[in-house]
C-alpha cells in the first residue's frame, strides 16, 4: 500500500472558489480511483491561495485484474447483428459465451484484462481531473489550451515515495514546489506528505485553512486583549482572509477618532468590504473603538509597522469618503427624496421603485389590523420611507447598508423610534438563520415588502424554476412563514394574495414543508393537513401538523391510522364498484351485531367532541378523542363482515366506514400520511 501526494501549483486563487475546489479535487480523484478499481485507506484535502493539495493513503501498487463481459445478440439473431457484436469487441464466434436468459439464449463476451501499475492510473486520472476541473470561471495563457482558475505552473505528483513524471500541456508533473512567494520562493523537493507539510512549513507555507484561522484569531485575540479591546466575530471575513494568505500574521493599527461619528456599521463595512480588516470593540461598553485587525501575507523585518503605517493611510481616505457621504446625505430628509424612487426600475413589467412602494403603503396599512400592536398610519409611512435611502450617497457606496442607514437617517429627521426599526428590518429575514422581526410596526412592514414581491412577480408570470430563482422569491415565502409562525399571527393569507392566492399558496405550501422538515418534522404531515383545502392560516396549519405528528407516533394513533386506511380502502374500492359516494349517516335501525352499535355510538360522541375541539382550535385535543375509536374500530373488522350477502346491510356497514373517514378528516387528509 502506498501514498499518493499532489499539489496543483498556481497564481492566486481566489478566496471564495478555494473551499469548493478542494471538495472537487477530492472527489474527482477519488472518483477516478474508484473507477479504475483502485482502492484506498483514506483521503484529505488542503487549499492555500497558490496551490490546491490531496493526498490519499493506502492506494495498492497494482491495479487488480479485472474481468468484463457484454451481453450480445440473442442466439439465432440476424448475421449482421453478431457480426457488429463481434466487431465491437474484437472476438470470434468461438470464443463468445452462450447463457440461458428468461426463456432464450444469449451471446456473452467475456474478456480478461491485467491489472495495470498504479502509477499509470494515477497519471491518467491525475490528467483528466485538471483538464475537467469544474472552476466556476477559468482562463487560458500563453499559447496553451489547457484552461485554470488562474495560470497552472507545476504539478507536484508522488506516489509510494517517487515522482511521477508526465506532462499536461507544457506543465510537467515531479516533486518540486515552491515556498512563500517572497520569503521562501526557491524550489522544494519532497518525498511524501509529512516531508511536504514540514518543508512547506518552514518555507512560510501554512497548508491547512482552519490552522490558518486559528492562528489568524489567536494572534488577533492577544493584541486586542492587551489594548482592553475585543474581536467583532466576523467567520465569513475570517474564511476570506484565511483564503488570502499562506502565512498569516495578525497586525494592530488605528484611526481616527473623530470618523466615530460615523454609524458603526458604515466604518465596519468600509474597513470589511475594501480592506478585510477585522473591527473591534470596547471588552467593557462595547462600544465601537478606533482600531483595526489587518492581516499580512509575511513577517515582515521591522514587526510590520510600514505595513501597519501603510494600511492605515489607505482607511483614512476611505473613511473619509464614508464621512463626506454622511455629512451630505444628512442635508436631506428622507421623506424628500421618495421621488427620486421615480428613476430606479424595480421591474421593467412592475415599474419603478415608488411604484413598488405605494404597493407596499397599501398592503402594510391592511396587515396593520393583524398584528396586535402595529399602527395602520405608522405602517404606511414605515412602508413609504423604507426605501428612500437607495437613493443616498451612502448606500449608492455601500449596497448592503440599505436599510441599516434609512434607520439612521430618519432617527436624525426626528422619527419614531419603532418607525425607523421598521425601516432597518424590512428586509429581515434575508434567510433560515438570519434574526426574525418581532416588533409590530417592523413585521407589518416586512410582511408588506415581501408579499407585495411575491404576487407582483407570480402576476407576471416570473416565478422560480428548478435551481433559478432570480428574484429570490423562495426566499421571501420562507421570510413571509418566518414572520407568521414566529410572531404567531393570525393571518389569512387568500384574501391577502386575491388573484394569485391558489397558484400562490401551492408555493407556500412547499416552502413551508421545508421549513419544518429542517426542524425535523415530516412534509407528508403537512400535505395530510392543506389536503383539507382552504389552509390559509400557517400558525392553525402548523398546530394541526403538530397536534397529527404526536397523535401518528403513539400506539393509539398508528393502530388507528392503519384501520382508516383498511376502511378507506374498502370504500375506495366499493365507491368505483357501485358508481357512487358513500357519505351518508348510517341507518342504527339496520344493525345486527353489537360490534356495530358500539362503533356508530363511539364516532357519533367522538365527532362531536372532537369537532367542538377543531372548532376552538385544540387540535390535540381532537387527537386524543379520535385515539378512543381504536378499540371499536378493531373488534368491528374482527367480528364483522361489511360486504354482507344482504344490500341494504352491506350499504349500511360502508356507511358506518365513512363516518370513520369523515370523523378523522376533520383534522386531516389520513391518506396523505406515510
Amino acid at each position: 500500500m502506498a501514498e499518493l501526494l499532489l499539489e496543483l501549483f498556481s497564481e492566486e486563487i481566489p478566496a471564495r472558489m478555494q473551499a469548493r475546489a478542494a471538495d472537487d479535487l477530492r472527489r474527482l480523484v477519488t472518483d477516478g480511483l474508484q473507477a479504475a478499481g483502485l482502492a484506498f485507506d483514506g483521503v484529505k484535502s488542503f487549499v492555500t491561495p497558490r496551490r490546491l493539495c490531496l493526498v490519499v493513503d493506502g492506494i495498492p501498487l497494482t491495479q487488480p485484474d479485472r474481468e468484463e463481459e457484454r451481453k450480445g445478440p440473442r442466439v439465432g439473431s440476424p448475421e449482421a447483428a453478431i457480426k457488429g457484436f463481434l466487431n465491437s469487441t474484437g472476438m470470434t464466434l468461438e470464443k463468445l459465451e452462450v447463457r440461458t436468459v428468461g426463456k432464450a439464449e444469449f451471446y456473452f463476451a467475456v474478456t480478461a484484462s491485467r491489472g495495470k501499475p498504479a502509477a499509470q492510473v494515477i497519471a491518467e486520472i491525475v490528467e483528466k481531473t485538471v483538464r475537467e476541473f469544474p472552476w466556476p470561471k477559468s482562463m487560458r495563457w500563453g499559447g496553451g489550451g489547457l484552461r485554470w482558475v488562474r495560470p497552472l505552473h507545476s504539478i507536484l505528483c508522488v506516489f509510494d515515495g517517487a515522482p511521477l513524471t508526465f506532462e499536461i500541456d507544457s506543465v510537467k508533473a515531479g516533486a518540486a514546489t515552491r515556498g512563500h512567494r517572497f520569503m521562501a520562493p526557491d524550489i522544494i523537493s519532497v518525498q511524501n506528505f509529512a516531508d511536504y507539510q514540514n518543508k512547506l512549513e518552514k518555507a512560510f507555507v501554512c497548508l491547512d485553512p482552519e490552522v490558518r484561522k486559528a492562528r489568524i484569531l489567536e494572534r488577533s485575540y492577544a493584541l486586542a486583549e492587551a489594548q482592553g479591546l475585543e474581536l467583532i466575530p466576523d467567520d465569513a471575513l475570517l474564511d476570506e482572509v484565511a483564503g488570502l494568505n499562506e502565512w498569516p500574521v495578525a497586525l494592530l493599527g488605528k484611526f481616527d477618532e473623530a470618523f466615530l461619528q460615523v454609524p458603526p456599521e458604515v466604518l465596519r463595512t468600509a474597513m470589511r468590504a475594501h480592506q478585510k480588516y477585522f473591527s473591534l470593540r470596547d471588552a467593557e461598553t462595547k462600544k465601537f473603538a478606533p482600531r483595526f485587525i489587518v492581516v499580512a501575507n509575511l513577517v515582515a523585518a521591522d514587526g510590520g509597522k510600514m505595513i501597519t503605517e501603510g494600511n492605515q493611510r489607505v482607511l483614512a481616505a476611505r473613511l473619509s469618503d464614508a464621512k463626506f457621504f454622511w455629512d451630505q446625505d444628512g442635508k436631506q430628509t428622507l421623506e424628500s427624496r421618495i421621488d427620486g424612487l421615480k428613476d430606479m426600475v424595480f421591474h421593467a413589467r412592475l415599474g419603478s421603485v415608488r411604484e413598488k412602494v405605494g404597493r407596499n403603503i397599501a398592503l402594510a396599512e391592511t396587515l396593520a389590523a393583524y398584528i396586535p400592536g402595529a399602527d395602520k398610519k405608522l405602517a404606511g409611512r414605515a412602508a413609504m420611507l423604507a426605501k428612500c435611502d437607495l437613493v443616498t450617497q451612502m448606500v449608492g457606496e455601500f449596497p448592503e447598508l440599505q436599510g441599516i442607514m434609512g434607520r439612521y437617517y430618519a432617527l436624525a429627521d426626528g422619527e419614531r423610534a419603532e418607525l425607523a426599526d421598521a425601516i432597518r428590518d424590512h428586509y429581515s429575514p434575508v434567510g433560515p438563520s438570519d434574526s426574525c422581526p418581532s416588533a409590530p410596526l417592523s413585521v407589518a412592514v416586512a410582511l408588506a415588502d415581501k408579499i407585495t414581491n411575491l404576487a407582483s412577480f407570480w402576476r407576471v408570470g416570473e416565478k422560480p424554476t428548478g435551481s433559478k430563482d432570480p428574484y429570490a422569491l423562495r426566499r421571501a415565502a420562507l421570510g413571509v412563514i418566518r414572520l407568521i409562525l414566529e410572531n404567531k399571527l393570525r393571518l389569512r393569507l387568500r384574501p391577502i394574495l386575491l388573484d394569485q392566492a391558489d397558484d400562490l399558496l401551492v408555493f407556500f405550501a412547499d416552502r413551508l414543508k421545508v421549513h419544518l422538515r429542517e426542524q425535523g418534522m415530516r412534509h407528508d404531515l403537512v400535505d395530510a393537513v392543506f389536503a383539507l383545502g382552504g389552509q390559509d392560516d400557517l400558525v392553525l396549519l402548523v398546530a394541526r401538523a403538530d397536534a397529527l405528528d404526536a397523535f401518528v407516533q403513539s400506539d393509539d394513533g398508528a393502530n388507528l391510522l392503519a384501520a382508516y386506511r383498511r376502511a378507506v380502502n374498502i370504500l375506495r374500492i366499493e365507491e368505483k364498484r357501485d358508481n357512487q359516494t358513500y357519505a351518508r349517516q348510517p341507518d342504527p335501525a339496520l344493525f345486527r351485531q353489537d360490534e356495530e352499535r358500539v362503533l356508530f355510538d363511539a364516532i357519533s360522541e367522538v365527532s362531536a367532541e372532537s369537532g367542538a375541539a377543531v372548532e376552538r382550535e385544540d387540535f390535540s385535543a381532537a387527537m386524543s378523542a379520535m385515539a378512543r375509536l381504536r378499540a371499536p374500530v378493531d373488534a368491528f373488522f374482527d367480528k364483522v363482515t361489511v360486504n354482507a350477502d344482504d344490500p341494504k346491510l352491506r350499504i349500511n356497514r360502508l356507511l358506518l366506514l365513512s363516518r370513520i373517514r369523515a370523523t378523522l378528516e376533520m383534522v386531516a387528509d389520513f391518506s396523505k400520511i406515510a
